[in-house]
């Protein structure tokens, strides 16, 4: 589980200071004023450090990994969305996008939102849920500066963050999909490196096992969860049938079918 004590709200500029108190105030974090650079700051472990521009998390010391920021409008996820495959993807098919239009997702885990925004890419209308209040800033922040792009504009457009977690929520979706998080056992090789300091400090979700029943009452057609390969299946529920990937699958627990939906 997030472990706050190891992270700050940090900043260094006047201009960033009203934001960066709102945000300590919001997330219950210290607020640090940075006189140095992260190689030299090391009071905390990481720092959600708040510029003027924009949120980024970073991790403090020697040899610290690249800071990560919520990025639309370019970067992995706008490659993904130009070149990730469309409809194609193992995460399209899992949900079923060429089934159904405008299909409405529920994503009850959504991390920093790359699965979310391929969704919303592909036509789909994704609510978003994250517990983890830091997250929630940097997903805040990465969705107000891609709602002034114009060329994902009218994808992020589709993307809304909901107040609380899945367990908060009756709502009825097409779809619910499910990412939570699990002990990666690959070295920095197989995860990248900022990637891999982002789950060290977030944790697994340790009630994982729980959120499935949960969400298969809120889905009309399906829930979907996304599984690391050889993980085992939540809550020991055995899905209706798998999609295996390269480095995971994703396991679809069917109550109606697609096909049979009208468009």
């Amino acid at each position: 589980m997030f472990l706050p004590s190891s992270l700050c709200v940090g900043y260094e500029s006047n201009l960033a200071q009203v934001a960066a108190h709102e945000i300590s105030s919001i997330t219950q974090l210290p607020l640090v004023r940075l006189k140095t650079s992260f190689k030299f700051f090391t009071e905390y472990a990481y720092v959600l450090m708040v510029h003027e521009t924009h949120i980024e998390l970073a991790q403090t010391g020697k040899g610290a990994a690249k800071p990560v920021v919520i990025e639309f409008a370019s970067g992995a996820n706008d490659h993904r969305r130009k070149f990730g495959g469309g409809k194609g993807q193992d995460i399209a098919k899992a949900v079923g996008v060429s089934k159904r239009k405008g299909l409405s997702v529920l994503d009850a885990t959504a991390g920093l939102a790359r699965d979310a925004f391929v969704l919303a890419s592909l036509g789909c209308r994704v609510d978003m849920c994250e517990r983890v209040p830091f997250v929630r800033e940097m997903l805040k922040d990465g969705l107000k500066r891609a709602s002034l792009s114009l060329e994902v504009s009218d994808i992020t457009s589709n993307m809304v963050l909901l107040e609380g977690q899945l367990f908060d929520h009756s709502s009825a979706y097409d779809v619910v999909y499910l990412d939570p998080m699990f002990p990666h056992m690959e070295k920095s090789a197989a995860a990248k490196k900022e990637m891999a300091f982002f789950r060290d400090l977030v944790g697994q979700d340790d009630d994982a096992d729980l959120l499935l029943d949960h969400a298969y009452q809120l889905c009309r057609f399906r829930t979907v969860v996304k599984r690391p390969k050889g993980a085992p299946y939540l809550n020991g529920v055995e899905p209706t049938y798998k999609l295996e990937g390269k480095a995971g699958r994703f396991d679809i627990y069917v109550k109606s079918s697609l096909d049979s939906a009208p468009n």
